[in-house]
């Protein structure tokens, strides 16, 4: 139903929008959405800019346990069991 929209039926929203609303309310939400498009198109360039000039972040070095730590720990777990039962 949406995708069946003529020029005409927009015309028509536009022109209940603007009777319920009133042409400074429709006026003042234009500008302000206006200003919030150019505000982040202004962060994305900023953004791109910092990103350009400072060097690749190299991603933090992974921390691995040590593996006997594992087999350690997992014969102990074993050594304990058999001592309870």
């Amino acid at each position: 139903m949406l995708g069946n929209l003529s020029i005409v039926h927009i015309v028509l929203l536009l022109l209940v929008v603007m009777l319920i609303f009133g042409t400074g309310r429709v006026k003042n939400l234009g500008r302000d959405l206006g200003g919030a498009i150019n505000g982040f198109k202004q962060a994305m360039r900023e953004g791109e800019e910092a990103a350009r000039q400072s060097p690749p972040a190299t991603p933090p070095a992974v921390q691995h346990a040590a593996p006997d730590t594992l087999t350690t720990t997992t014969t102990n777990m074993t050594k304990d069991k058999e001592h309870q039962a």
